[in-house]
């Protein structure tokens, strides 16, 4: 059964229509996978290679994806409803298939190395523009671009080929043969600086530079994201310390959890700070620093036990001057609500050798018992206070004729049920 290449289009005589995706579901367990069984189909109706909707999925889905063009098998990790994919793929279509201006999917993709920029061009109303190089998917095309496509890979090869077959002399023995003439270099196609605009410029030539230039910052946030969790943690941290570096540290709060959020290191970002901006002075840069670490710590626990994570690698450094100050410097973290309540009292349950030896742990526990030992009572006090505010409620001056003093009795509430047989003693 097809449909309609742009599924928003309800036409039933609309010209492009691909097969409906097909999706077959092998394995059990953590081996799992979905065979999308007629990719190649569905690709060759969009004019794209197989494996681009493929990953796409996974990019999407945040799965593993496999390729055997050979046989045919395109799988994705993990078990999916044909529906789902084919919602996904309508995604795709809009974003790599589509024509901007004419919503008709006769485009074709151009891949630039030198500039790392995907160029997209219209065969129906002649559009030509760059495509948004954000999407991960966009790291696989530059690395694998469309066959046909001049600047492709296999097509380089192939031309160098025949570059040193001419160099050889082998052209000669087959210079009857008009269809094995190579076309001049001039028509050859292969023009990695192809110019995109029809304006020559220099306003012109400018904003091609900046549209270029925001392309590839966009094509290198995507390359950081696909990084290993150790070398974005280091991208952070020489970003920190670049700031600290040149006296930009101070007004900087905003750009360096941005970095964070970029990076997708931000629950880790407490930590980082904490080595590049804590010394033994550590009580003064908590005043210093508290709007840096409460855009990282407010509501998120996770940065807050890396926060605690990071004092005790401070206290190992400056063991001398910092452990006898364990309890005072904690309750300063807890009073800038950098630290909240519950993560203190659970840190302290567990003695844990993470960032420290459990000796020095076990020394940095016993040296904040004063303060976890303040924070219970204090807890224990404010939920005291509350249930003496509740029994106050129930509690009424009874004033008796016979009795020489006022006496103090706990009353219960009265039912709703018995208010109706309620008589009033002085209306009779």
């Amino acid at each position: 059964m097809s449909v309609n290449v742009n599924r928003s289009v309800a036409d039933q005589f609309y010209r492009y229509k691909m097969p409906r995706l097909i999706a077959k579901v092998e394995g059990k367990g953590n081996g799992i996978k979905t065979v999308i069984v007629n990719m190649t189909d569905v690709a060759k109706a969009l004019s794209r290679p197989p494996t681009y909707p493929t990953k796409f999925f996974g990019c999407e889905l945040g799965a593993q994806t496999q390729f055997d063009a050979k046989n045919d098998r395109f799988i994705v990790n993990g078990s999916h409803e044909a529906n789902k994919l084919q919602d996904m793929l309508d995604i795709f279509i809009r974003k790599f298939v589509l024509c901007p201006e004419c919503d008709n999917p006769e485009t074709d993709l151009h891949i630039n190395p030198k500039k790392q920029t995907i160029g997209n061009s219209c065969k129906a109303c002649g559009y030509r523009g760059m495509l948004d190089t954000r999407h991960k998917l966009c790291t696989f095309i530059l690395k694998n671009p469309p066959e046909n496509e001049p600047g492709s890979v296999k097509e380089k090869k192939e031309k160098k080929n025949r570059k040193k077959d001419k160099e050889n002399g082998s052209g000669s023995v087959e210079a009857g043969n008009h269809n094995d003439i190579d076309a001049p270099d001039a028509v050859d196609g292969d023009d990695d600086d192809e110019d995109w605009a029809e304006e020559t410029t220099e306003e012109a030539q400018r904003r091609r530079m900046e549209e270029i230039s925001a392309h590839a910052k966009n094509l290198t946030l995507s390359e950081d994201l696909e990084k290993t969790l150790e070398e974005r943690v280091n991208i952070f941290y020489n970003f920190v310390k670049q700031k600290r570096e040149d006296g930009a540290i101070d007004a900087a709060d905003k750009e360096i959890l941005a970095e964070a959020e970029r990076l997708d290191v931000t629950a880790m970002g407490p930590l980082i700070l904490s080595e590049l901006l804590f010394d033994e002075n550590i009580r003064d840069q908590i005043k210093k620093y508290k709007r840096h670490f409460l855009r990282f710590c407010v509501n998120n626990k996770k940065a807050q036990k890396y926060l605690l994570g990071g004092f005790e690698c401070l206290v190992k450094l400056h063991q001398a001057q910092l452990l006898p100050r364990v309890p005072v410097i904690l309750k300063d973290l807890y009073d800038a609500d950098l630290v909240e309540e519950d993560v203190i009292l659970s840190w302290a349950e567990k003695v844990s050798k993470k960032y420290v030896s459990k000796e020095l742990a076990k020394e940095i526990h016993a040296k904040a018992a004063p303060f976890i030992k303040w924070l219970k009572e204090a807890e224990e006090e404010s939920e005291g206070s509350e249930e003496e505010e509740a029994e106050d409620e129930n509690v009424e001056v009874v004033y008796d004729s016979s009795a020489r003093e006022l006496k103090v009795e706990t009353v219960k509430p009265d039912k709703p049920e018995e208010e109706e047989d309620y008589f009033d003693i002085d209306a009779i």
